[in-house]
């Protein structure tokens, strides 16, 4: 009889094991199946796959160089020869605008990381410990966001000097306040839930509960944020570019070519508008990545 009991209860824990590997597959493939079928996540990532493809293979994609000039050439319409004409100095539209892909990308990218680290580590602190922590903080955004973003940094960057370094660092010195505030508000409904009070129960110390428990429960809406703000800071450089503050001339800047385009737009439009165009649709590429990430990672998406 003893037997027959153990071997009952073998066979019951044998299912019991399959059922639980059974629907964690289940999970793995709707997880799967969840990022798989947001279309704004599949539009976006291939648009910009593509534009990311083209500033790196860019030398391989044009026989010309960005900075050539050809003045015989000059402001030639689209052609076989130029697919987006040239400009004013005869040089080939296609390949500056490769080339400012790759400018312009590595500055959305590089623009969002520092505002984002800061952020998030002052928006931890102030959201997990609270007190004297979240007061100084709070008064610190406060401060910051009592002035309109953009004319604030085109303050800094006055002060500074024209250029995209300084725009990192005016846009780290202003940026970071969304960050941490969506970090604290998070932070502020996670820390009394269940979980993070028997962690604390345990004995985990105050930094392992933060990395390990509660920051993977509310990092997702900055992750979001943080894809539309490459956009944003990609315009921002483009504007800042336009009026003499960002990248200089002769660099492949889109924005930089928008503003030497400018008097020419009755007589060579494409010098602005294949820049200014080229914005748009890595602004969209990035906005519709943000969104497919967002409808991916949100709990109710996965039902």
């Amino acid at each position: 009889m003893a037997v027959s009991n153990e071997s009952s209860r073998t066979v019951v824990d044998a299912g019991q094991s399959a059922t639980l590997a059974g629907a964690a597959r289940e999970v793995r493939q709707s997880s799967r199946w969840t990022w798989l079928r947001s279309r704004n996540l599949i539009i976006g990532a291939s648009i910009l796959a593509i534009l990311v493809s083209a500033a790196i293979f860019a030398p391989w994609l044009t026989p010309y160089e960005p900075q050539a000039q050809v003045p015989e050439e000059a402001l030639q319409s689209p052609s076989l020869d130029h697919p987006f004409g040239t400009d004013n100095f005869g040089r080939d539209m296609f390949t500056r605008v490769l080339y400012g892909a790759r400018i312009d990308l590595r500055v959305g990218v590089i623009a969002v990381l520092s505002p984002f680290v800061i952020g998030v580590l002052i928006g931890c602190i102030a959201g997990y410990f609270g007190g004297w922590a979240d007061t100084l903080a709070m008064r610190a955004v406060d401060i910051v966001q009592a002035f309109p973003f953009l004319v604030l940094v085109i303050f800094i960057v006055s002060v500074l000097g024209p250029g995209l370094r300084n725009m990192y660092i005016a846009v780290a010195l202003v940026a970071w306040i969304v960050y941490a505030r969506l970090i604290r508000s998070s932070i502020l409904a996670e820390r009394n839930k269940e979980y993070v009070v028997a962690a604390q129960a345990i004995g985990g110390n105050d930094l392992r509960i933060i990395t390990q428990h509660v920051f993977p429960n509310v990092i997702t809406p900055c992750i979001v944020f943080a894809m539309t703000d490459i956009a944003l800071y990609i315009g921002l450089a483009a504007g800042l570019s336009y009026l003499g503050l960002g990248e200089r001339p002769p660099a492949p800047e889109w924005g930089a070519m928008i503003s030497s385009g400018q008097p020419f737009m009755t007589t060579a439009w494409w010098i602005s508008a294949i820049p200014g165009a080229a914005i748009v649709v890595t602004g969209i590429a990035f906005s519709l990545l943000g969104d497919g990430i967002g409808d991916a990672l949100r709990p109710g998406s996965r039902a």
